[in-house]
């Protein structure tokens, strides 16, 4: 556990030091993987909303073929549990106790695809997150009942460590894009 607390310290500040804003085109491989993946199905899209020099997963919103979509956005409770919310560009969003913003409550909805955000990533897919564990519960939960669902990592390449340590909890992605792709 404490070489975790070491590691989310030393990405974070190398996230913070060597953060860039990405363009719309940095997520062109992710689309052709859903294409692929899922023909032309309407699809449920959980994105999260970038904070703390994420990388922009909102940049993925400027094609056109994604805003047809349902587009969800992770709310976390009381409980320390998360679930995804529909959402459209430009709706309303509230502030939670992390500073991060969130749609309004309505109706929760199970995702196709869940981009998720990294603090650090390794060759086997698993991720660093941030220690609060609100995917890896989610993912938990829902892959053992929704094996379909599509778990990409999204990162810049100098996140990426060579074996992260892993617990019984931890979810390994289907996927990480970079910069430099998707693998």
């Amino acid at each position: 556990m404490h070489r975790k607390i070491q590691l989310r310290k030393k990405y974070f500040n190398l996230r913070k030091k060597k953060y860039y804003e990405v363009e719309k085109f940095f997520f062109l491989p992710l689309l052709k993987l859903i294409r692929l993946k899922f023909k032309n199905k309407f699809i449920r899209i959980a994105l999260y909303y970038p904070s703390n020099f994420e990388l922009n997963a909102l940049k993925i919103l400027e094609f056109n073929s994604i805003l047809a979509q349902d587009i969800l956005l992770p709310v976390t409770d009381k409980n320390n549990l998360m679930n995804f919310y529909p959402w459209k560009k430009n709706d309303l969003l509230f502030v939670n106790e992390f500073g991060i913003l969130e749609p309004e409550k309505t109706h929760a909805k199970i995702p196709d695809v869940i981009l998720v955000p990294v603090l650090a990533y390794d060759k086997d897919k698993y991720r660093l997150g941030y220690g609060k564990g609100f995917y890896d519960r989610y993912l938990n939960k829902y892959l053992k009942h929704y094996r379909n669902i599509m778990t990409i990592g999204v990162a810049f390449s100098f996140q990426k460590h060579n074996k992260l340590p892993i617990d019984k909890n931890d979810v390994r992605l289907n996927f990480i894009i970079s910069e430099k792709g998707i693998f």
